[in-house]
């Protein structure tokens, strides 16, 4: 299970010494939503099912292989980011910043243990508007 928000940026905070990955995910299905991503030197595939802030997750690690078969299956429906991971008083905010066809889309989602403690998260004043619920940004 996932519990999880998302945000689009308002002010994009020093990133300086943030870790981060390099990732690029292609989507095989869209309903229901399956992926292939490549980050770093590993290759995963990933199925989330239905809903928003809550929703069944699985992800799996997959050989390069894999991955390029995923990816020949998307019709072109690949992403490229860099993610940033941002300490966040007991969470870790995971900042996307798009490339490509994307450029200029920056956004963040934070996971949490529980429904309650995902609606009670103090939103630091650099996010922007929440799309948890738009579909627009699945």
């Amino acid at each position: 299970m996932e519990i999880e928000r998302k945000f689009l940026i308002g002010t994009l905070p020093c990133l300086d010494g943030v870790r981060y990955d390099e990732i690029e995910q292609a989507y095989i299905s869209i309903n229901p939503e399956i992926r292939v991503r490549k980050k770093g030197k590993k290759y995963y595939r990933t199925k989330k099912g239905e809903g928003a802030m809550v929703r069944t997750e699985d992800e799996w690690e997959i050989t390069e292989g894999e991955y390029l078969d995923g990816l020949s299956k998307s019709e072109g429906r690949v992403l490229q980011k860099t993610r940033y991971y941002i300490s966040y008083k007991s969470h870790i905010i995971e900042l996307d910043i798009y490339k490509g066809k994307h450029e200029g889309l920056i956004v963040c989602e934070v996971e949490f243990e529980t429904e309650g403690e995902a609606l009670s998260f103090e939103v630091p004043e650099w996010f922007g508007k929440e799309i948890t619920h738009d579909i627009a940004f699945r």
